[in-house]
């Protein structure tokens, strides 16, 4: 059993806690770009340990743009005020209320760690989370918040398919959703705080790279085209492609 006043963070493993002793140290002055996701999640995540109204947050948007890496750098910020991490993998969802039981009674604040969250239209998985976002006929616990990232705003996947029994009704011609559609949007629907993640912008790129390189004391220019080069070939200037120029420099020169 896991002794919380000593753990900080856990990885839900199936059939019990694993300890991570080795946490991610990721601080929330190292992402950039970021700036309003960071101000919201973070005063969200205040809020909780204060027992003021707070919700589950959903980060959404493309890959590498630093929604897992702000959750862990908001854990980091708050650890030491009683804010606990618990990751769960998706296929683990199921689990979630016997989390919850295991967890209801400690006197800490828990995030549900949930990354690169999504089901697919045959999964029923996520019946188990809608659980905990608002409870059934237990309301669910006050200590604990699911905050989880996607690459999906709607989580689940969406086919054509899906709208084909969407009827017009109504003088306003009021659109009614089939039956899956609906489902699938008041999954999303839950979680109160809804923070969006893009990339793209190379103002916002060659900033990241001067940043992680403002010690350098080589040719400026040189570096920053050839960091242009490095995301062309990666398709993409997010904060990830940013940090993985750093290491890639490394080896070139």
């Amino acid at each position: 059993m896991i002794d919380w006043t000593k753990t900080r963070a856990a990885i839900w493993l199936g059939d019990g806690f694993k300890a991570v002793t080795r946490i991610d140290p990721i601080a929330l002055e190292d992402l950039l770009g970021i700036d309003r996701q960071k101000g919201l999640l973070l005063t969200n995540t205040r809020n909780f340990l204060q027992g003021k109204p707070s919700a589950h947050a959903l980060l959404w948007g493309q890959r590498g743009c630093g929604k897992s890496s702000l959750i862990k750098a908001v854990f980091n910020a708050l650890r030491d005020d009683g804010l606990r991490l618990i990751e769960v993998d998706r296929d683990e969802l199921c689990n979630l209320p016997k989390i919850a039981d295991l967890i209801e009674n400690q006197p800490f604040r828990f995030i549900i760690f949930c990354d690169d969250l999504s089901f697919e239209n045959d999964e029923r998985g996520y019946k188990g989370l809608k659980r905990i976002l608002e409870g059934s006929i237990e309301l669910p616990p006050e200590n604990i918040k699911i905050y989880a990232t996607s690459n999906r705003r709607h989580l689940v996947s969406e086919s054509l398919s899906d709208n084909a029994n969407a009827i017009v009704a109504g003088e306003g011609g009021e659109l009614h959703y089939a039956d899956v559609v609906e489902e699938k949007l008041s999954l999303s629907d839950r979680f109160g705080l809804t923070l969006s993640f893009y990339g793209g912008e190379e103002d916002r790129y060659l900033t990241m790279v001067d940043r992680y390189f403002k010690d350098y004391k080589g040719d400026k220019e040189a570096l920053i085209l050839e960091a242009k080069r490095f995301a062309q070939l990666r398709a993409s200037r997010s904060g990830r492609v940013a940090k993985q120029f750093v290491a890639y420099f490394e080896t070139i020169n």
